[in-house]
């Protein structure tokens, strides 16, 4: 049995997508521009605690759709079914590390951020160690998202030109525009209510268009023999060799590393954590989120069976068809919906709409982080209520604007769009690493946070940037499983390839023999967060050492992870822990004095004090106990 095109040229695909798909996508942005107004105009007036935090008023539902949708990009709705297309199932198991990752969020990150009550999680970074160590963390975190925001819209937004015929300068000036304006306007609720729709849309669009394609295809039945007889169905990779791409260890434990990273240190994350009163509020939106990232991740998954199953005896891609697996699930969609008008729009809103949660967040988050750390924290401390609020906007404008502009720099990128967003993993794995120093190692001091997360920077982009230069080079070939074009007959290819089953491990010959590539850039990128990490620790340990360990008498139980005081008992040398801190509020109490904020007074500088005693008490909330 053999495939049959629904299209014979990539010009005629395109024809299918009409004016009613735009309609259909324009309605879905109009609705997230009401929801921004609504908020803006309509809704309680608005400080920065309002724009940033939504004043602490969300409800779980709302923030667990946001958790969803924040790194659910739309490089992620059409990156895995191509990945699954290309090197098999086994990228499933990474959902399962997503069962260890949210417990590990909200019982050992979360409630440190919760009963500090920051609002930019850099915050902690100088309440545990100092000033600089904040500032280096903020600036590394600015850098990962204003790339990344920049690459989410327009990966994306060629991906879908090229199958759809949408004008790729239309949809990122569309996406861009009114995520700034929503964002700006109606700041987190506005944010929060337009992920909590744009999940819905990206749900409802992936789940139509595998049904849909199952039923096409025969049903479930004739999927799986496809993906059985292509070698696609592989549940699980045991070996242990860690220069594997995917394997069980590397989706588990790997996995586990990459997604604590985003969930449990990461701004965007924990500024929704925040949003919420309670801290079992928070909780229980992780635990919806973990439910649903898990049934995302399986349908996404699925979808490339799906698409292989249709494919499987002629590749589009080696048919010339279109021109990179980033393609298959837009062309996908497209010969399986383009007859029903609105349907391919409906999928199309459903992929901008992981590109408007993520952007939306990002520049939420960025305004907070620079507010907080920057302006705050550094050149106007004194800044008053008023222009709190106006800097908290034309921020999340600036960096909105700043993203439209990098997507043209990042369309000059062109193969180097795959290395970008390898550097989002490889920052991701330093900033937990110095988190978990300052919350799990109370001698840690803060010249060994600098220096350790420097040389896990360094580490992390040595070796992701040097697999990237060795790929290009050809040291280090691609290896997928084969690929079948017996099926595709005269009419429907559009290039001149040979009839052949292509095994597509095989690649050409480099005209120049650079040799074997150094080991460790053979180290799948699944590995890149715990390498970055635990060089953090290590380093971060190694040089607390030599300068002088931290006096445990002066570290505020409160930035400590409640994971390690459950056991500090157990641990010599930590009976007298946070004494003298206990000590300092004992006698500010006494004199009647208000406990000092730290961050938030401006009287009161954190970085003088170094690695001495920190009288930091939540001001939010009643003399916080310790």
């Amino acid at each position: 049995m053999t495939t049959t095109m629904s299209a014979t040229s990539i010009e005629d695909i395109k024809a299918l997508f009409t004016w009613v798909d735009y309609l259909v996508f324009v309605i879905m942005l109009l609705m997230s521009a009401a929801i921004g107004i609504f908020f803006g105009c309509f809704g309680k007036k608005q400080d920065a605690s309002e724009f940033l935090m939504a004043g602490k008023s969300m409800g779980t539902f709302p923030v667990a759709m946001s958790l969803i949708a924040s790194f659910m990009s739309a490089i992620t709705l059409l990156g895995m079914p191509a990945e699954v297309y290309t090197n098999g199932f086994s990228y499933w198991l990474v959902s399962l590390s997503y069962f260890i990752v949210m417990p590990a969020t909200a019982y050992l990150y979360l409630p440190v951020f919760h009963a500090l009550d920051v609002t930019s999680a850099y915050e902690y970074l100088e309440v545990r160690f100092n000033s600089y160590v904040r500032k280096l963390g903020s600036a590394t975190f600015i850098l990962q998202m204003t790339l990344y925001m920049a690459i989410v819209v327009y990966a994306p937004a060629l991906a879908l030109s090229q199958v759809t015929g949408m004008n790729v300068y239309l949809s990122v000036c569309l996406i861009c525009f009114i995520c700034i304006f929503y964002t700006t306007v109606g700041g987190m609720k506005a944010v929060l209510w337009t992920d909590a729709l744009q999940v819905g849309i990206m749900y409802a669009a992936m789940i139509f268009v595998i049904m849909k394609g199952v039923y096409d295809l025969g049903g479930f039945s004739a999927v799986f023999e496809r993906s059985i007889a292509g070698d696609r169905l592989e549940i699980v990779n045991w070996d242990p060799n860690p220069a594997t791409r995917h394997t069980f260890w590397t989706l588990i434990i790997g996995g586990y590393f990459t997604w604590i990273a985003i969930y449990g240190v990461n701004q965007a994350q924990v500024q929704r954590y925040l949003s919420v009163k309670e801290l079992y509020m928070a909780r229980r939106a992780l635990w919806i989120n973990m439910i649903g990232l898990f049934f995302l991740i399986i349908i996404c998954t699925f979808a490339g069976l799906v698409i292989y199953a249709k494919y499987w005896d002629c590749d589009p891609v080696k048919s010339g068809l279109i021109n990179k697996n980033d393609q298959l699930f837009p062309l996908f969609v497209m010969q399986t919906l383009g007859h029903w008008p609105g349907l391919p729009g409906f999928f199309v809103a459903g992929v901008f709409s992981g590109a408007l949660s993520t952007i939306s967040s990002g520049m939420n988050s960025l305004a907070a982080i620079v507010l907080e750390d920057f302006v705050k924290g550094g050149c106007w401390p004194t800044i008053s209520a008023a222009a709190e609020t106006h800097a908290s906007r034309a921020l999340s404008l600036f960096f909105g604007v700043l993203t439209f502009v990098l997507v043209f720099v990042a369309e000059q990128l062109g193969g180097i769009l795959s290395a970008a967003l390898s550097i989002f993993g490889m920052v991701g794995g330093p900033l937990l690493g110095v988190f978990s120093l300052g919350m799990f190692f109370p001698w840690a001091n803060s010249k060994g946070a600098f220096v350790g997360m420097i040389t896990g920077l360094v580490l992390t982009f040595w070796i992701g940037v040097g697999a990237q230069v060795s790929k290009a080079y050809g040291q280090m070939p691609s290896v997928a499983k084969p690929i079948n074009i017996d099926g595709c007959g005269f009419n429907n290819i559009t290039s001149n390839t040979a009839y052949e089953t292509i095994d597509a491990t095989e690649t050409a010959e480099p005209d120049f023999d650079y040799g074997e590539p150094l080991g460790i850039y053979k180290l799948s990128y699944m590995w890149y967060s715990a390498t970055g990490c635990f060089t953090v620790i290590i380093v971060g340990m190694i040089v607390s050492a030599i300068t002088g360990l931290k006096d445990v008498r002066n570290v505020n139980p409160q930035t400590l992870s409640p994971g390690f005081l459950l056991f500090k008992n157990f641990i010599p040398g930590l009976n007298n822990l946070g004494e003298n801190v206990k000590s300092e509020h004992q006698e500010l109490d006494l004199k009647g004095k208000e406990l000092p904020s730290g961050l938030s007074n401006p009287a009161f500088d954190i970085s003088v004090i170094g690695d001495n005693p920190q009288p930091y008490i939540n001001q939010k909330s009643e003399h916080t106990k310790v």
